[in-house]
């Protein structure tokens, strides 16, 4: 089959941002299909541009790159723009490209134009993949507040989920959420993977003391992401004197760092370290040497219905992981043993929660083991992209 991807932020491990579609598509090539990416540089990802629209290829994935550069430091304005523009040139792509089937995934939503443009022109298979939920996502954080820009956003996103041949959800939170409004449409759950080969490395590492306990959080350092948990969290162990052998790292980096730095500073903890962005590459040794990784956000409808890459290669390393989050995560945490739920507005329970599992060898060990299985079984990325493909063969005839 010939399939074609929308996709702004496609990236390797040798960038810092998610690998879902280079996962896929290298095992898809690998079974014999050709596909084709449509996507632009982003700030995180390594993929760089050479003139406005160059053609690239990463082993046997051909990619059309579209130099609009996104990054999440620059205005909503411009972003939007961004977006726009590269939706928009992708629609030549959606109208000329030879291909059997055409996925656009969001964000941002205007993904979806040049999966429209192939469906209504040309009667192509549109598959639609819902990573956040947009615009809910941002009229529930106050980012979308123009009245008239709701209404036009909620009508675009209706129009996309009734034309689209199949919905995909990357957590059964946001399916439910989408059934909840459109039961009519097809949705089906395809999650995040964890990296197996990645993660699961035998080699300790030697930076870190035997006798720390390292906990990290990987990834954006926004508002959304309520990091300031953490520090509050790390000040309340502090003021147990319990913080010496307790080591927290942030690798990412985002719009808050500098008011994270600055709050670390003025609470003194030395225990804390903010490292910015690391190469998906590196991440394994630090997330292997984890007595558990953070997962902290804030407390909404949508953002519970998140699928965050990291929970998925802390248990492809064999980590838990200790998090925030109120629906599916929480429920899977609950079922399958492989971490620890806190309340999301409680530093303290996170701070018990950090010391419950430093201190309690015997639950560290079960934890990891169910985390490790949890990745094998649930979230394993050969399954998963199997598993995809399937659901685009149904399309295909």
């Amino acid at each position: 089959m010939k399939i074609l991807i929308f996709y702004q932020y496609f990236g390797t491990p040798n960038g810092s941002w998610s690998t879902r579609f280079y996962e896929f598509a290298r095992r898809w090539v690998q079974a014999g299909h050709e596909v084709t990416i449509v996507t632009a540089p982003y700030e995180k990802s390594d993929l760089k541009a050479n003139g406005f629209i160059s053609r690239q290829t990463i082993e046997g994935i051909n990619l059309i790159v579209i130099n609009t550069p996104d990054s999440n430091r620059v205005s909503i304005l411009k972003r939007a723009f961004n977006s726009v523009l590269f939706s928009l040139t992708s629609s030549y792509f959606a109208l000329t490209q030879k291909t059997d089937l055409v996925i656009s995934s969001s964000g941002p939503i205007t993904i979806g134009i040049p999966g429209l443009m192939a469906n209504f022109f040309r009667r192509k298979p549109f598959i639609f993949e819902i990573r956040d939920l947009w615009p809910g996502g941002g009229i529930e954080m106050g980012k979308i507040k123009n009245k008239s820009l709701i209404r036009l956003a909620v009508r675009f996103e209706k129009l996309l989920y009734s034309k689209a041949n199949l919905v995909i959800a990357c957590s059964d939170g946001q399916k439910n959420n989408i059934q909840k409004r459109y039961p009519h449409i097809k949705c089906v759950t395809i999650p995040h993977g964890g990296d197996l080969d990645l993660f699961d490395i035998k080699k300790p590492n030697t930076e870190i003391s035997k006798d720390t306990k390292l906990f990290t959080h990987i990834g954006s350092l926004g508002f959304i992401h309520n990091c300031k948990l953490i520090l509050e969290a790390a000040a309340i162990i502090k003021k147990a004197g319990r913080e010496k052998n307790i080591k927290i790292i942030f690798i990412g980096d985002g719009a808050e760092r500098n008011e994270l730095e600055l709050m670390q500073q003025n609470l003194e903890l030395n225990n804390i370290e903010f490292w910015g962005l690391l190469p998906k590459k590196e991440l394994p040794k630090w997330v292997k040497s984890s007595t558990a990784t953070l997962f902290t956000t804030l407390d909404n409808e949508i953002q519970n219905t998140s699928c965050p890459n990291k929970i998925f290669d802390s248990f492809a390393a064999g980590v838990p992981i200790i998090q925030t989050t109120t629906g599916w995560i929480k429920e899977l945490i609950e079922k399958e043993n492989c971490g620890i739920n806190v309340s999301p507005n409680n530093p303290k329970e996170l701070s018990e929660a950090i010391l419950k599992i430093t201190d309690d060898a015997t639950l560290h060990e079960k934890l990891s083991v169910n985390a490790e299985r949890v990745a094998k079984t649930l979230f394993n990325r050969d399954l998963l992209a199997n598993l995809y493909l399937e659901e685009i063969k149904l399309l295909v005839k």
